[in-house]
């Protein structure tokens, strides 16, 4: 095939992509070159170059279209040919540009297979309202879109990819619960509650759990904390700012999610990391001053003193890890129960649970009733926007904190309807614990001795050789002789 080329124009191809998927992208640019140079070749028109742009036409900066009108200001090229106007620009910045040109007389001519445009008042005219409509289209879609993910937002689905945790339901056009992910992530919040946990020890934790980002990445530490600070995991999006109520399930509580931020913004700056090779630093304070005790190396031992970052202390002993270990196994030792003890104290608290069904109702009831209380306040609240009594910030403030309560009262209502006793969780867990404590005995991981004994007392502290703290309730019976534990031996029934 020949072309029998004019010589009176110089003409440019520009195609522009129009959507993000790769292979519509792919099939709409391979069709407007097909009908470009089926239109060139029939129209015997002088091409001397082709452009592609891979990016919207709504917002100016498109850095190939720039590169084009180049070609056109350096008298390198007369014309331009193009699918359609739309093609081109799509708003006012980029639509001012190529009239500009013609006025100027650098452009001479525009071409197009849809339409026919004639470099002359009328036709320029002509072309401003192509553009327009242009304009006009893309801000009607956007609006449009804009509003149908407001009114998802008020029905409380997810209008976007599905953050980590969760999967797009197509069914539901909502999200559902990633279940690989989903286990690992609250297991995640539920470590870093405790505060025993740095950014970068959770880091570790989610990377040992095969933990992977949507790039199939080991995640950094920035993106660690993003996902804790995501409200979208407690069942509240965080859009602009302002916070709406999820109608999917949340993955975790709302209180586990406070909990968290507490404990990140207690931290402020990011604490320089912990010796992995000293399991007992960080654990215990110096009983005389109550500095910190650190740990050096020193042949082959470890050596654990206090740090005297306030002045000078009567404490002069470096006490080894080994004696340190000692006395942590002892108190483990202490507070372990017997599988036999253990299993029937489980017993009773089931019973125990069945007998107070009926006495969370009255709690919940006021619950539900202040939730409604709630839900009138956000009404009122969007009545004075409305009415122009508030300011945007102001009623983004409000809404947001009365959002915020709603979710947790939400939570604890649904809690207290699954649950009659609040305390006999806590209670079987510490249990539990118990049961378990005596396979610390001989454990390699040394750092989990000061995890289990930092859930059972308070303020660990070394005096010398010996190691010295307050139970916690519930812990301290455990902490009594034998004979005075008559609490267990009642639980007892095979005693």
């Amino acid at each position: 095939m020949w072309y029998h080329w004019t010589m009176d124009n110089r003409y440019v191809i520009y195609v522009r992509k129009s959507s993000e998927q790769e292979e519509r992208q792919a099939l709409s640019i391979a069709a407007q070159f097909r009908e470009l140079e089926e239109y060139a070749a029939k129209e015997q028109l002088q091409i001397v170059a082709s452009f592609e742009e891979a990016r919207t036409a709504r917002e100016t900066g498109r850095i190939i279209f720039e590169e084009m009108l180049g070609w056109i200001e350096r008298n390198e090229a007369d014309g331009i040919l193009a699918w359609h106007p739309d093609r081109l620009a799509r708003n006012a910045v980029d639509g001012g540009q190529i009239i500009h040109l013609l006025d100027c007389g650098k452009l001479k001519d525009l071409r197009f297979p849809t339409m026919t445009f004639d470099n002359s008042p009328n036709g320029k005219f002509m072309l401003q309202i192509a553009f327009g409509q242009s304009k006009y289209y893309t801000d009607a879609l956007s609006e449009n879109v804009k509003r149908g993910i407001r009114q998802k937002m008020k029905r409380g689905e997810w209008s976007w990819k599905a953050p980590t945790g969760y999967l797009n339901n197509p069914h539901t056009r909502n999200i559902d619960i990633d279940p690989e992910k989903a286990p690992i992530i609250r297991e995640a919040f539920k470590l870093y509650a405790t505060g025993d946990y740095t950014l970068d020890a959770i880091k570790d934790f989610l990377a040992t759990k095969g933990f992977r980002s949507r790039t199939n990445k080991v995640m950094a530490k920035a993106s660690v904390q993003t996902l804790l600070k995501n409200p979208i995991h407690c069942g509240l999006m965080q859009v602009n700012g302002e916070l709406h109520e999820g109608s999917f399930k949340p993955l975790i509580s709302k209180e586990l999610f406070d909990r968290c931020q507490d404990v990140m913004k207690s931290r402020g700056k990011a604490t320089r990391k912990r010796h992995n090779d000293f399991p007992f630093v960080g654990w215990l304070t110096c009983v005389h001053c109550g500095c910190s005790i650190t740990c050096q190396r020193q042949k082959g031992h470890h050596y654990y003193h206090c740090t005297k970052k306030r002045g000078p202390c009567p404490s002069k002993h470096y006490v080894r890890e080994e004696t340190i270990l000692r006395r942590a196994k002892k108190i483990v030792e202490q507070l372990s129960l017997p599988d036999l003890w253990a299993d029937n104290i489980l017993k009773k608290l089931d019973q125990e649970d069945t007998v107070q069904k009926s006495g969370h109702r009255v709690a919940v009831e006021h619950l539900k009733n202040e939730k409604r209380e709630l839900e009138e306040k956000l009404e009122d609240l969007l009545d004075l926007r409305l009415d122009g009594a508030l300011s945007n910030d102001e009623y983004l403030g409000k809404k947001n904190k009365l959002v915020s309560r709603k979710v947790n009262l939400d939570q604890k209502i649904a809690h207290a309807e699954r649950s009659h006793c609040e305390w006999l969780e806590p209670c079987r867990q510490m249990i539990l614990r118990s049961k378990r404590a005596k396979s610390l005995l001989q454990t390699k991981d040394l750092k989990e001795i000061p995890t289990f004994l930092k859930q059972a007392g308070l303020n660990w502290s070394l005096k010398d050789d010996a190691v010295r703290w307050d139970a916690k309730i519930g812990w301290r019976v455990l902490c009594a002789s034998p004979k005075s534990r008559n609490w267990w031996t009642i639980l007892d029934s095979n005693q």
